[in-house]
């Protein structure tokens, strides 16, 4: 969320904003919304003002014994229109409020101009891919095969997109995100957190999710209770409304959840697998920064999630996203992409972004100067550490073999007990 008077003075700063992103600001609705707000309390505080001597006039005539009542009546008109006033106001500012949050952040000057994930830069790539002496298969057939993945009954018990790993793989999946946790706690000094996985409607907005992202999750029935899109969602509203002083800063923390996103808009889209699914679990990694520090920050989070891949010996990209690819909280993002022998490509397995103040300012966290002065907001970055499901997917493909056994990257087998999975008997 922007600050209103920033907003208000830079609407320029915006509308340039707004061509980069390609979204659609009706900056001339605020300007009329806003001058409108801005003469009617102007005009409700003289009213005010003139109510308040005309109380003083008639403690007066009273006191002298002389006749109030048209002065009275007077201001009962007056206080009716000071009424219907504050009402409008009131109205105002939450129509102002509500067109606040639906206003993407600022992209960072660093950040890439371009309309879509076509203008994205590569920074970075890391190892090769695989080579293989027979076609590679999906994850999905790999899976199938080896009896460790069944979509067909995961339909069955809920639904398309969904997935029942068994034996071997859930073990793969378990083990992925004890591996994740146990890395970044260890050597990247992170607090692991076991959050909730319901939030309510007041953490979404906070984190950036609501209003705009509605459809794109689910909702508990006649509750306040939401299904966690995202453990960012958590992480960012442990300090909701706080005041952090500067010397914790900065706080790093990590959680396991299970998420889940409706995929509004995604139909047609990777329906094959568990690429994209309506249940899926990740790492999160989350910081709480000075604001003078978060770039470095973001840098470093993103070697937390790059040095995951690295440790399991997968190839992957590093890009920074382009202004038509960035996310709507994001000042600047990266995303890990892993190969996938498969399909021949790369695809998305992290995201890391500095949401700046953006998220901080929605959510009221801020952090108090040492040695006194005034509070300000922290910056808060969020990164993928990874996305547990999409691991498991590039571990299958990258480390299949021909007689549908699945070697396992050496940092797993002490979580998995096996150096391979068996080919199904």
């Amino acid at each position: 969320m922007h600050d209103l008077n920033y907003f208000r003075e830079h609407l320029e700063v915006f509308a340039e904003m707004a061509k980069k992103r390609g979204a659609a600001l009706d900056l001339e609705a605020f300007r009329k919304l806003d001058k409108e707000r801005r003469e009617l309390i102007t005009a409700t505080e003289q009213q005010k003002a003139q109510r308040n001597r005309a109380s003083e006039e008639i403690a007066r005539l009273k006191k002298d014994r002389q006749n109030a009542d048209q002065l009275i009546a007077d201001m009962k008109q007056v206080s009716e229109r000071i009424k219907q006033s504050d009402e409008r106001i009131a109205s105002l500012d939450s129509t102002q409020r509500d067109l606040l949050l639906t206003i993407p952040n600022l992209p960072h000057s660093s950040v890439p101009v371009g309309t879509g994930a076509a203008d994205n830069v590569e920074v970075r790539r890391w190892g090769t891919p695989p080579k293989f002496d027979f076609q590679p298969k999906a994850h999905w057939e790999v899976g199938e095969g080896a009896g460790i993945l069944d979509l067909a009954v995961a339909t069955k018990i809920t639904g398309a997109r969904f997935a029942v790993y068994k034996g071997w793989g859930a073990r793969l999946e378990r083990a992925l995100a004890n591996f994740f946790l146990d890395v970044h706690t260890r050597e990247h000094g992170y607090t692991e957190i076991l959050p909730p996985f319901l939030v309510n409607t007041a953490s979404l907005t906070g984190a950036g999710q609501l209003p705009k992202f509605a459809a794109d999750l689910f909702k508990v029935q006649d509750t306040d209770f939401w299904l966690t899109p995202t453990s960012e969602v958590e992480l960012h509203n442990l300090y909701r409304d706080e005041t952090i002083p500067e010397e914790k800063l900065p706080i790093h923390v990590a959680a396991w959840t299970a998420c889940f996103r409706s995929e509004a808009g995604a139909a047609g889209k990777d329906t094959r697998g568990i690429l994209r699914q309506h249940q899926f679990q990740k790492v999160e990694l989350f910081k709480f920064t000075h604001p003078e520090k978060s770039y470095e920050e973001h840098e470093a989070i993103v070697r937390h999630a790059e040095t995951i891949l690295q440790k399991l010996g997968l190839h992957y990209r590093t890009m920074l996203l382009s202004t038509g690819d960035l996310g709507f909280a994001s000042s600047k993002t990266y995303d890990l992409e892993v190969w996938l022998p498969s399909s021949n490509e790369f695809r998305e397995i992290s995201s890391c972004s500095n949401c700046e103040a953006f998220q901080a300012r929605r959510a009221g966290i801020r952090f108090k100067p040492k040695g006194g002065g005034k509070s300000d907001f922290v910056h808060t970055l969020n990164g993928s550490g990874l996305a547990v499901g999409r691991t498991w997917i590039a571990v299958v493909e990258n480390y299949q073999q021909a007689d549908g056994s699945i070697w396992l990257p050496e940092v797993l087998r002490p979580y998995m007990g096996i150096e391979r999975i068996p080919a199904a008997g």
